[in-house]
Protein backbone atom coordinates (compact mmCIF):
# COMPACT_ATOMS: atom_id res chain seq x y z
CA UNK A 1 0.00 0.00 0.00
CA UNK A 2 2.64 2.23 0.67
CA UNK A 3 4.66 1.82 -2.74
CA UNK A 4 0.85 2.72 -4.03
CA UNK A 5 0.51 5.62 -2.25
CA UNK A 6 3.52 6.97 -3.27
CA UNK A 7 4.02 5.79 -6.80
CA UNK A 8 0.32 8.00 -6.69
CA UNK A 9 1.77 10.99 -5.30
CA UNK A 10 5.17 11.02 -7.31
CA UNK A 11 3.14 10.82 -10.60
CA UNK A 12 0.70 13.53 -9.25
CA UNK A 13 3.67 15.58 -8.66
CA UNK A 14 5.53 15.00 -11.59
CA UNK A 15 2.86 16.25 -13.92
CA UNK A 16 1.92 19.25 -12.03
CA UNK A 17 5.88 19.79 -12.14
CA UNK A 18 5.82 18.98 -16.10
CA UNK A 19 2.71 20.83 -17.17
CA UNK A 20 4.50 23.92 -15.86
CA UNK A 21 8.11 23.20 -17.00
CA UNK A 22 6.70 23.07 -20.41
CA UNK A 23 5.35 26.04 -21.05
CA UNK A 24 8.07 27.63 -19.39
CA UNK A 25 10.65 26.35 -21.96
CA UNK A 26 8.92 27.17 -24.66
CA UNK A 27 8.01 30.55 -22.89
CA UNK A 28 12.29 30.75 -22.59
CA UNK A 29 13.00 30.01 -26.37
CA UNK A 30 10.70 32.60 -27.06
CA UNK A 31 12.00 35.43 -25.54
CA UNK A 32 15.15 34.24 -27.00
CA UNK A 33 13.87 34.50 -30.17
CA UNK A 34 12.27 37.52 -29.88
CA UNK A 35 15.59 39.20 -28.45
CA UNK A 36 17.35 38.62 -31.64
CA UNK A 37 14.39 39.23 -33.96
CA UNK A 38 13.91 42.98 -32.49
CA UNK A 39 18.06 43.34 -32.87
CA UNK A 40 17.60 42.49 -36.02
CA UNK A 41 14.83 44.86 -36.55
CA UNK A 42 16.83 48.09 -35.08
CA UNK A 43 19.39 46.46 -37.13
CA UNK A 44 17.43 46.58 -40.65
CA UNK A 45 15.79 49.93 -40.00
CA UNK A 46 19.43 51.57 -39.98
CA UNK A 47 20.40 49.64 -42.95
CA UNK A 48 16.93 50.88 -44.54
CA UNK A 49 17.51 54.73 -43.81
CA UNK A 50 20.97 53.73 -45.40
CA UNK A 51 19.38 52.28 -48.52
CA UNK A 52 16.34 55.50 -49.00
CA UNK A 53 19.40 57.62 -49.84
CA UNK A 54 20.94 56.00 -52.50
CA UNK A 55 18.17 54.72 -54.25
CA UNK A 56 16.58 58.54 -53.80
CA UNK A 57 20.33 59.34 -55.20
CA UNK A 58 20.17 56.88 -57.94
CA UNK A 59 16.95 57.81 -58.87
CA UNK A 60 17.72 61.60 -59.04
CA UNK A 61 20.63 60.82 -60.63
CA UNK A 62 22.78 62.67 -58.18
CA UNK A 63 26.53 62.21 -59.23
CA UNK A 64 27.03 60.87 -55.19
CA UNK A 65 25.15 57.69 -55.81
CA UNK A 66 27.90 55.66 -56.77
CA UNK A 67 30.10 56.31 -53.69
CA UNK A 68 26.61 56.35 -51.47
CA UNK A 69 26.40 52.91 -53.11
CA UNK A 70 30.22 51.53 -52.26
CA UNK A 71 29.60 53.10 -48.70
CA UNK A 72 26.14 51.04 -48.07
CA UNK A 73 27.83 47.93 -49.47
CA UNK A 74 31.23 48.28 -47.07
CA UNK A 75 29.00 48.92 -44.49
CA UNK A 76 27.35 45.23 -44.93
CA UNK A 77 30.66 44.07 -45.27
CA UNK A 78 31.74 45.02 -42.28
CA UNK A 79 28.39 44.30 -40.36
CA UNK A 80 28.63 40.72 -42.03
CA UNK A 81 32.27 39.89 -41.27
CA UNK A 82 31.89 41.24 -37.63
CA UNK A 83 28.67 39.45 -36.59
CA UNK A 84 28.70 36.60 -39.28
CA UNK A 85 25.08 37.97 -40.03
CA UNK A 86 24.31 37.93 -44.24
CA UNK A 87 22.32 41.45 -45.18
CA UNK A 88 21.44 42.35 -48.35
CA UNK A 89 18.74 45.08 -50.00
CA UNK A 90 16.86 44.03 -52.65
CA UNK A 91 14.68 45.35 -55.23
CA UNK A 92 11.23 44.10 -55.99
CA UNK A 93 12.79 42.39 -58.64
CA UNK A 94 14.84 40.07 -56.37
CA UNK A 95 17.43 41.96 -58.18
CA UNK A 96 20.24 43.25 -55.51
CA UNK A 97 20.61 46.63 -54.90
CA UNK A 98 23.96 45.67 -52.07
CA UNK A 99 24.67 42.49 -50.47
CA UNK A 100 27.15 40.77 -47.97
CA UNK A 101 28.12 38.34 -49.16
CA UNK A 102 28.33 39.10 -52.92
CA UNK A 103 26.60 35.52 -53.48
CA UNK A 104 23.92 35.35 -51.33
CA UNK A 105 20.42 35.54 -52.13
CA UNK A 106 16.98 35.99 -50.44
CA UNK A 107 15.59 31.91 -49.01
CA UNK A 108 13.24 30.55 -51.47
CA UNK A 109 11.56 28.38 -48.79
CA UNK A 110 8.09 28.92 -47.87
CA UNK A 111 8.72 31.06 -44.76
CA UNK A 112 11.29 33.35 -47.05
CA UNK A 113 8.79 34.04 -49.24
CA UNK A 114 6.18 35.06 -46.82
CA UNK A 115 8.98 37.48 -45.18
CA UNK A 116 9.34 39.12 -48.51
CA UNK A 117 5.63 38.97 -49.42
CA UNK A 118 4.92 40.33 -46.26
CA UNK A 119 8.29 43.35 -46.16
CA UNK A 120 7.16 44.10 -49.83
CA UNK A 121 3.26 44.61 -48.49
CA UNK A 122 5.15 47.04 -45.87
CA UNK A 123 4.95 44.52 -42.79
CA UNK A 124 7.82 44.03 -40.62
CA UNK A 125 9.25 40.71 -39.81
CA UNK A 126 7.71 40.53 -36.05
CA UNK A 127 7.31 36.34 -35.84
CA UNK A 128 9.12 34.17 -37.81
CA UNK A 129 9.20 30.60 -37.06
CA UNK A 130 10.76 29.32 -33.95
CA UNK A 131 14.14 28.21 -33.93
CA UNK A 132 14.97 24.96 -31.51
CA UNK A 133 17.93 23.96 -29.81
CA UNK A 134 18.32 20.45 -31.62
CA UNK A 135 18.02 22.79 -35.55
CA UNK A 136 21.71 22.97 -35.89
CA UNK A 137 21.24 23.90 -39.52
CA UNK A 138 18.50 26.62 -38.50
CA UNK A 139 18.69 30.43 -39.54
CA UNK A 140 16.97 33.45 -38.66
CA UNK A 141 15.35 35.30 -41.67
CA UNK A 142 14.29 38.79 -40.91
CA UNK A 143 13.25 41.09 -43.66
CA UNK A 144 11.99 44.83 -43.14
CA UNK A 145 10.80 47.32 -46.01
CA UNK A 146 12.64 49.92 -47.27
CA UNK A 147 9.62 53.07 -47.54
CA UNK A 148 10.32 56.02 -50.21
CA UNK A 149 7.91 58.56 -50.57
CA UNK A 150 5.43 56.27 -49.38
CA UNK A 151 6.10 53.68 -51.31
CA UNK A 152 8.05 49.97 -50.85
CA UNK A 153 10.66 50.65 -53.31
CA UNK A 154 12.94 47.50 -51.51
CA UNK A 155 13.49 45.05 -48.87
CA UNK A 156 16.23 44.70 -46.26
CA UNK A 157 17.23 40.91 -45.59
CA UNK A 158 19.30 39.58 -42.97
CA UNK A 159 19.89 35.86 -42.15
CA UNK A 160 21.43 35.42 -38.72
CA UNK A 161 23.27 32.16 -37.82
CA UNK A 162 21.10 30.75 -34.27
CA UNK A 163 24.57 29.05 -32.51
CA UNK A 164 24.61 31.69 -29.72
CA UNK A 165 20.83 32.03 -29.18
CA UNK A 166 20.35 28.12 -29.34
CA UNK A 167 22.95 28.01 -26.61
CA UNK A 168 21.34 30.66 -24.19
CA UNK A 169 17.95 28.27 -24.72
CA UNK A 170 19.89 25.69 -24.23
CA UNK A 171 21.40 26.54 -21.13
CA UNK A 172 18.27 28.07 -20.04
CA UNK A 173 16.35 24.87 -20.62
CA UNK A 174 18.96 22.89 -18.46
CA UNK A 175 18.28 25.40 -15.63
CA UNK A 176 14.93 24.88 -15.68
CA UNK A 177 15.71 20.75 -16.08
CA UNK A 178 17.67 21.45 -12.66
CA UNK A 179 15.19 23.02 -10.78
CA UNK A 180 12.72 20.80 -12.09
CA UNK A 181 14.82 18.00 -10.64
CA UNK A 182 15.40 19.60 -7.45
CA UNK A 183 11.45 20.55 -6.40
CA UNK A 184 10.94 17.10 -7.83
CA UNK A 185 13.54 15.38 -4.97
CA UNK A 186 11.86 18.20 -2.73
CA UNK A 187 8.53 16.59 -3.52
CA UNK A 188 9.62 13.32 -3.26
CA UNK A 189 10.84 13.85 0.00
CA UNK A 190 7.48 15.28 1.11
CA UNK A 191 5.71 12.17 -0.16
CA UNK A 192 7.39 10.22 1.84
CA UNK A 193 7.21 12.02 4.89
CA UNK A 194 3.28 12.48 3.84
CA UNK A 195 2.58 8.28 3.42
CA UNK A 196 4.95 7.92 6.62
CA UNK A 197 2.69 10.14 8.57
CA UNK A 198 -1.00 9.02 6.79
CA UNK A 199 0.40 5.02 7.07
CA UNK A 200 2.12 4.86 10.09
CA UNK A 201 -1.41 4.18 12.25
CA UNK A 202 -2.25 1.20 9.67
CA UNK A 203 1.04 -0.36 9.98
CA UNK A 204 0.86 -0.27 13.78
CA UNK A 205 -2.66 -1.32 13.16
CA UNK A 206 -1.36 -4.44 11.43
CA UNK A 207 1.43 -5.29 13.74
CA UNK A 208 -1.30 -5.55 16.36
CA UNK A 209 -3.43 -7.47 14.50
CA UNK A 210 -1.01 -9.90 13.57
CA UNK A 211 -0.31 -10.07 16.97
CA UNK A 212 -3.52 -11.17 17.82
CA UNK A 213 -3.77 -13.29 14.97
CA UNK A 214 -0.95 -15.74 16.34
CA UNK A 215 -1.81 -15.79 19.59
CA UNK A 216 -0.59 -13.12 21.88
CA UNK A 217 -4.07 -11.52 22.66
CA UNK A 218 -2.16 -8.41 24.50
CA UNK A 219 -1.21 -6.87 21.26
CA UNK A 220 -2.65 -3.37 21.60
CA UNK A 221 -1.95 -0.44 18.85
CA UNK A 222 -0.21 2.61 20.43
CA UNK A 223 -1.28 5.69 20.47
CA UNK A 224 0.47 7.86 17.33
CA UNK A 225 -0.04 10.22 14.79
CA UNK A 226 -1.54 10.25 11.38
CA UNK A 227 -5.26 11.12 10.05
CA UNK A 228 -8.23 11.31 13.08
CA UNK A 229 -9.90 8.92 10.94
CA UNK A 230 -7.10 6.07 11.31
CA UNK A 231 -6.46 7.32 15.33
CA UNK A 232 -10.08 6.41 15.47
CA UNK A 233 -10.11 3.51 13.90
CA UNK A 234 -6.71 2.65 16.12
CA UNK A 235 -9.07 3.47 19.25
CA UNK A 236 -11.85 1.38 17.95
CA UNK A 237 -9.39 -1.80 17.33
CA UNK A 238 -8.18 -1.43 21.21
CA UNK A 239 -11.45 -1.65 22.39
CA UNK A 240 -12.64 -4.74 20.43
CA UNK A 241 -9.51 -6.58 20.71
CA UNK A 242 -10.15 -5.87 24.86
CA UNK A 243 -13.52 -7.15 24.66
CA UNK A 244 -12.21 -10.30 22.27
CA UNK A 245 -9.61 -10.99 25.07
CA UNK A 246 -12.66 -10.70 28.11
CA UNK A 247 -14.51 -12.99 26.18
CA UNK A 248 -11.68 -15.80 25.75
CA UNK A 249 -10.66 -15.31 29.13
CA UNK A 250 -13.85 -15.50 30.79
CA UNK A 251 -13.80 -18.90 28.30
CA UNK A 252 -10.90 -19.92 29.37
CA UNK A 253 -11.77 -19.25 33.23
CA UNK A 254 -15.29 -21.74 32.90
CA UNK A 255 -13.28 -24.54 31.22
CA UNK A 256 -10.31 -24.16 34.32
CA UNK A 257 -13.42 -23.65 37.01
CA UNK A 258 -15.53 -26.35 35.54
CA UNK A 259 -13.40 -29.12 35.38
CA UNK A 260 -11.61 -28.05 38.66
CA UNK A 261 -14.71 -28.12 40.47
CA UNK A 262 -16.25 -31.28 38.88
CA UNK A 263 -13.06 -32.90 39.80
CA UNK A 264 -14.40 -33.62 43.23
CA UNK A 265 -17.57 -35.07 43.39
CA UNK A 266 -16.32 -37.09 40.62
CA UNK A 267 -13.68 -38.64 43.23
CA UNK A 268 -16.66 -38.99 45.45
CA UNK A 269 -18.55 -41.10 43.28
CA UNK A 270 -15.45 -43.13 42.27
CA UNK A 271 -15.58 -43.76 45.88
CA UNK A 272 -18.72 -44.55 46.29
CA UNK A 273 -18.24 -47.06 43.50
CA UNK A 274 -15.15 -48.60 44.88
CA UNK A 275 -17.27 -49.22 48.46
CA UNK A 276 -20.18 -50.71 46.40
CA UNK A 277 -17.78 -52.84 44.54
CA UNK A 278 -17.11 -54.67 47.92
CA UNK A 279 -20.47 -55.91 48.42
CA UNK A 280 -20.73 -57.48 45.11
CA UNK A 281 -18.77 -60.43 43.88
CA UNK A 282 -15.47 -60.22 42.50
CA UNK A 283 -15.24 -59.39 38.59
CA UNK A 284 -18.39 -58.24 37.68
CA UNK A 285 -18.58 -56.61 34.88
CA UNK A 286 -20.69 -53.90 35.06
CA UNK A 287 -18.36 -52.56 38.37
CA UNK A 288 -15.66 -53.00 36.17
CA UNK A 289 -17.30 -50.61 33.36
CA UNK A 290 -18.09 -47.81 35.59
CA UNK A 291 -14.73 -47.87 36.94
CA UNK A 292 -13.17 -47.48 33.26
CA UNK A 293 -15.89 -44.38 32.33
CA UNK A 294 -15.04 -43.12 35.75
CA UNK A 295 -10.92 -43.13 34.89
CA UNK A 296 -11.77 -41.93 31.67
CA UNK A 297 -13.92 -39.19 32.82
CA UNK A 298 -11.05 -38.09 35.29
CA UNK A 299 -8.86 -37.79 32.49
CA UNK A 300 -10.99 -35.83 30.31
CA UNK A 301 -11.36 -33.26 33.42
CA UNK A 302 -7.26 -33.52 33.64
CA UNK A 303 -7.02 -32.57 30.06
CA UNK A 304 -9.92 -29.62 30.21
CA UNK A 305 -7.51 -27.93 32.85
CA UNK A 306 -4.30 -28.67 30.94
CA UNK A 307 -6.14 -27.04 27.82
CA UNK A 308 -7.18 -23.98 29.63
CA UNK A 309 -3.97 -23.34 31.13
CA UNK A 310 -1.93 -23.91 27.96
CA UNK A 311 -4.29 -21.57 26.25
CA UNK A 312 -3.67 -19.32 28.58
CA UNK A 313 -0.23 -18.73 29.85
CA UNK A 314 2.27 -17.25 28.04
CA UNK A 315 5.34 -19.53 26.35
CA UNK A 316 8.57 -18.58 27.83
CA UNK A 317 10.64 -18.51 24.60
CA UNK A 318 14.22 -19.19 24.54
CA UNK A 319 17.29 -20.21 22.64
CA UNK A 320 16.73 -24.21 22.55
CA UNK A 321 18.91 -27.45 21.41
CA UNK A 322 16.10 -29.13 19.49
CA UNK A 323 17.86 -31.93 18.39
CA UNK A 324 19.47 -32.37 21.73
CA UNK A 325 15.45 -31.94 23.52
CA UNK A 326 14.21 -34.56 21.01
CA UNK A 327 16.57 -36.79 21.76
CA UNK A 328 16.31 -36.96 25.55
CA UNK A 329 12.03 -37.43 24.98
CA UNK A 330 12.51 -40.41 22.47
CA UNK A 331 15.12 -42.00 24.86
CA UNK A 332 12.30 -41.31 28.04
CA UNK A 333 9.95 -42.91 26.08
CA UNK A 334 11.79 -45.96 24.71
CA UNK A 335 11.20 -47.87 27.43
CA UNK A 336 7.31 -48.05 26.92
CA UNK A 337 8.37 -48.78 23.29
CA UNK A 338 9.98 -51.70 24.05
CA UNK A 339 7.42 -53.22 26.24
CA UNK A 340 5.08 -53.11 23.60
CA UNK A 341 7.25 -54.45 20.93
CA UNK A 342 7.72 -51.13 18.91
CA UNK A 343 11.07 -50.11 17.49
CA UNK A 344 11.63 -46.00 18.17
CA UNK A 345 14.14 -44.60 16.22
CA UNK A 346 16.05 -41.22 16.15
CA UNK A 347 17.31 -40.03 12.88
CA UNK A 348 18.39 -36.49 11.43
CA UNK A 349 20.58 -33.95 12.59
CA UNK A 350 21.49 -34.01 16.49
CA UNK A 351 22.92 -30.26 17.10
CA UNK A 352 20.43 -28.15 15.89
CA UNK A 353 18.87 -24.99 17.61
CA UNK A 354 15.52 -23.00 17.73
CA UNK A 355 13.27 -20.65 19.24
CA UNK A 356 10.97 -22.44 21.95
CA UNK A 357 9.56 -22.78 25.57
CA UNK A 358 11.22 -26.58 26.53
CA UNK A 359 8.72 -27.24 28.84
CA UNK A 360 5.80 -26.51 26.10
CA UNK A 361 8.44 -28.42 22.98
CA UNK A 362 8.54 -31.41 25.76
CA UNK A 363 4.84 -31.59 26.26
CA UNK A 364 3.65 -31.21 22.62
CA UNK A 365 6.18 -33.82 21.77
CA UNK A 366 5.17 -36.31 24.42
CA UNK A 367 1.86 -36.48 23.22
CA UNK A 368 2.98 -36.96 19.64
CA UNK A 369 5.31 -40.29 20.44
CA UNK A 370 2.68 -41.27 22.54
CA UNK A 371 -0.05 -41.25 19.72
CA UNK A 372 2.22 -42.79 17.69
CA UNK A 373 3.50 -45.91 20.28
CA UNK A 374 -0.64 -45.83 20.65
CA UNK A 375 -1.03 -46.58 17.66
CA UNK A 376 1.65 -48.25 16.24
CA UNK A 377 1.34 -52.13 15.76
CA UNK A 378 3.78 -54.60 17.32
CA UNK A 379 6.56 -54.94 15.47
CA UNK A 380 6.29 -52.10 13.60
CA UNK A 381 8.97 -48.83 13.87
CA UNK A 382 8.32 -45.07 14.35
CA UNK A 383 10.90 -42.49 13.27
CA UNK A 384 11.47 -39.50 14.97
CA UNK A 385 13.52 -37.14 12.67
CA UNK A 386 14.99 -33.84 13.07
CA UNK A 387 16.08 -31.20 10.14
CA UNK A 388 15.64 -27.62 9.04
CA UNK A 389 13.16 -26.45 6.76
CA UNK A 390 13.51 -22.79 5.23
CA UNK A 391 13.19 -20.14 8.74
CA UNK A 392 11.86 -23.57 11.17
CA UNK A 393 13.21 -26.41 12.64
CA UNK A 394 11.23 -29.39 11.88
CA UNK A 395 10.64 -32.16 14.11
CA UNK A 396 8.92 -35.55 12.28
CA UNK A 397 7.44 -38.33 13.91
CA UNK A 398 6.31 -41.21 11.36
CA UNK A 399 4.20 -44.17 12.58
CA UNK A 400 3.06 -47.29 10.77
CA UNK A 401 -0.14 -47.26 12.50
CA UNK A 402 -3.31 -47.78 10.77
CA UNK A 403 -3.11 -44.13 9.39
CA UNK A 404 -5.68 -41.74 9.09
CA UNK A 405 -8.15 -40.81 5.59
CA UNK A 406 -8.50 -37.92 3.70
CA UNK A 407 -11.48 -36.68 5.56
CA UNK A 408 -9.92 -37.42 9.09
CA UNK A 409 -7.03 -35.52 8.40
CA UNK A 410 -9.16 -32.33 8.14
CA UNK A 411 -10.09 -33.23 11.69
CA UNK A 412 -7.12 -34.22 13.85
CA UNK A 413 -6.43 -32.31 16.49
CA UNK A 414 -10.02 -30.56 17.02
CA UNK A 415 -10.75 -30.69 20.40
CA UNK A 416 -12.94 -34.42 21.96
CA UNK A 417 -12.35 -35.32 18.23
CA UNK A 418 -11.19 -39.31 17.90
CA UNK A 419 -11.33 -41.30 14.60
CA UNK A 420 -14.32 -43.88 14.84
CA UNK A 421 -11.88 -46.70 14.13
CA UNK A 422 -10.04 -45.98 17.15
CA UNK A 423 -12.66 -45.39 20.25
CA UNK A 424 -11.23 -48.48 21.27
CA UNK A 425 -8.07 -46.76 22.13
CA UNK A 426 -7.54 -45.00 25.54
CA UNK A 427 -7.70 -41.34 25.19
CA UNK A 428 -9.60 -38.15 25.37
CA UNK A 429 -9.33 -36.28 22.29
CA UNK A 430 -7.42 -33.62 23.82
CA UNK A 431 -3.98 -33.95 23.98
CA UNK A 432 -3.21 -32.92 20.14
CA UNK A 433 -4.88 -29.79 20.75
CA UNK A 434 -3.28 -29.30 23.91
CA UNK A 435 0.10 -29.48 22.03
CA UNK A 436 -1.32 -27.12 19.57
CA UNK A 437 -1.93 -24.32 21.91
CA UNK A 438 1.42 -24.85 23.48
CA UNK A 439 3.19 -24.35 20.03
CA UNK A 440 1.05 -21.65 18.76
CA UNK A 441 2.34 -19.54 22.22
CA UNK A 442 5.68 -19.58 21.53
CA UNK A 443 5.19 -19.37 17.20
CA UNK A 444 5.21 -22.98 16.80
CA UNK A 445 2.58 -25.14 14.84
CA UNK A 446 1.56 -29.10 14.18
CA UNK A 447 0.69 -30.58 10.90
CA UNK A 448 -0.35 -33.91 9.66
CA UNK A 449 -0.04 -35.51 6.64
CA UNK A 450 -0.28 -39.43 5.14
CA UNK A 451 2.88 -41.63 6.01
CA UNK A 452 2.92 -44.21 2.93
CA UNK A 453 2.35 -47.18 2.50
CA UNK A 454 0.83 -46.63 5.57
CA UNK A 455 0.38 -44.27 8.73
CA UNK A 456 0.92 -40.81 9.75
CA UNK A 457 3.58 -38.39 9.59
CA UNK A 458 3.16 -35.29 12.37
CA UNK A 459 5.40 -32.54 12.15
CA UNK A 460 5.83 -30.15 15.22
CA UNK A 461 7.63 -26.85 13.52
CA UNK A 462 9.17 -24.11 15.93
CA UNK A 463 10.83 -21.22 14.46
CA UNK A 464 15.06 -20.27 13.98
CA UNK A 465 14.61 -16.96 14.59
CA UNK A 466 13.05 -15.00 17.71
CA UNK A 467 9.09 -14.42 16.88
CA UNK A 468 8.80 -12.08 19.74
CA UNK A 469 12.28 -10.48 18.37
CA UNK A 470 11.30 -10.16 15.23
Amino acid sequence: MRARLLLLLIILMAGTLLALGFPLAVSLAAGQQQRVVVDRIDDSARFAALAQFVIDAEGSGSTGAAERRDTLGKELARYQTLYGIRAGIFFRDDNALVRSPSWWTLPQSREGRKALLDALAGRRSHDPPQVWPWQTDGKLLVVSPVVLDGDVVAVVATESPTDQMRGRILRGWLLIAGGLAAAMLVAFGAALRLTSWVLKPVQTLDAAAHGIATGRMNSRVAAAGGPPELQRLAHSFNEMADNVEEVLEQQRAFVADASHQLRNPLAALLLRIELLALELPEGNEEIASVRTEGKRLTQVLDDLLDLALAEHASAEISLTDIGALTAERVAAWRPYAEEKGVRITETGRTAITGWADPIALSSALDAVIDNALKFTPTGEEVDVSVSTAGRSVRVVVADRGPGLTEDELLRVGDRFWRSGRHQNIKGSGLGLSISRALLAAGGGSLSYEKNPPHGLRVTVAVPRTDPQGA
